[in-house]
């Protein structure tokens, strides 16, 4: 569809809040804690906050949660009564304050869940969200979005894309059918586009690298020293894919209680040594090195030869949240 652009005040955009948690919808936004950002479930506007470069989580925990139920089942004499997830009604979800980064991420996450078999539960969670994204005005060392073919004002995955103007009023670009919607249901709150260049108004990321000479780079670097060497201080804790926001890896695991039990879908990570260990004892990676190595080819090679998309989206969140001060981008500027 063709891009609708308009300007919307900066009481407005309190307003439209308003009006959507009026509506009853469940909103998800940037909330300081300590010092940190965190997506979290908000109900008023006062306790949003715009102090912050990206959450220190991601958003993906609204289609993919970090625990999820997907059948229960309990059993009797007669019968084995079977719930499944996937015949469940899940809410509409309002994701305020996304970066570019985290909406551009959906889309390869998106592609992961419908591969070869399409996922009924994370697609009906999917359809029922909003993505309201924020471009961003100021970046840091971490951010590396324009080396992976995205931006500071990137519109990929957004519904509408809000850039803040000179004064405290907004661009308003929707993308989408479902941000048309959103203008339709709260216009007098929408005024024609304003003549504000967009671009003077985001953040400078320097290009870094180039993706394709990456992709093209790690087609034989299999057995190559740099894993080694970078993986060196990785301590196996897995945090750099828990807050990425197009890591998918996860677990299956069953609850079992006499009669009844939960089949669950739980987070997990290649960085973790048990994620590949086989029943015999046998583990294809039993290095950190190697599983350092797998999560870079995941991204950087992998992915964009399946999908013709990188699986990151420059975020820098795993980096930022290191406990051993791991930088993926000093990984991919050696390369």
């Amino acid at each position: 569809m063709q891009t609708e652009n308009y300007l919307i005040r900066k009481p407005s955009l309190e307003k439209l809040f308003n009006n959507l948690i009026g509506s009853g919808k469940t909103i998800f936004a940037p909330k300081a804690k300590g010092k940190l950002a965190l997506f979290d479930n908000v109900k008023a506007y006062g306790e949003i906050t715009e102090d912050y470069i990206v959450t220190a989580n991601s958003a993906k925990s609204v289609v993919f949660p970090r625990t999820e139920k997907l059948f229960s089942y309990h059993k009797s004499k007669e019968k084995t009564e079977i719930t499944d997830a996937a015949n469940s009604s899940f809410p509409e979800v309002i994701l305020w304050g996304t970066r570019p980064c985290d909406a551009a991420a959906f889309i390869p996450l998106t592609d992961t869940f419908n591969g070869d078999y399409k996922d009924i539960i994370f697609n009906s969670r999917r359809e029922k969200v909003l993505l309201l994204s924020f471009s961003c005005n100021k970046s840091d060392d971490y951010c590396f979005c324009t080396s992976v073919n995205s931006g500071p004002g990137n519109t990929s995955g957004s519904d509408v894309l809000f850039t803040k103007l000179p004064g405290g009023d907004y661009l308003a670009e929707v993308m989408t059918p479902k941000g048309q919607l959103l203008v339709r249901e709260s216009i007098d709150l929408f005024e024609p586009k304003p003549e504000e260049d967009k671009d003077r108004n985001l953040a400078v990321v320097a290009n870094r690298f180039n993706q394709k000479e990456i992709q093209a780079k790690l087609q034989n670097l299999f057995e190559n020293p740099v894993w080694d060497d970078k993986s060196r201080a990785c301590l196996g804790c897995g945090s750099c894919a828990y807050v990425c926001p197009v890591c998918s890896c996860f677990d299956i695991q069953d609850e079992a209680h006499g009669n009844k039990g939960t089949h669950l879908r739980c987070w997990d990570s290649c960085g973790f040594g048990l994620f590949t260990l086989h029943t015999s004892g046998h583990n294809p990676r039993e290095t950190q090195s190697a599983r350092w190595r797998q999560r870079i080819l995941h991204k950087f090679l992998y992915i964009p030869n399946k999908s013709k998309i990188a699986g990151c989206v420059g975020c820098g969140r795993c980096s930022r949240s290191c406990p051993a001060d791991i930088n993926i981008l000093e990984t991919l500027t050696s390369l």
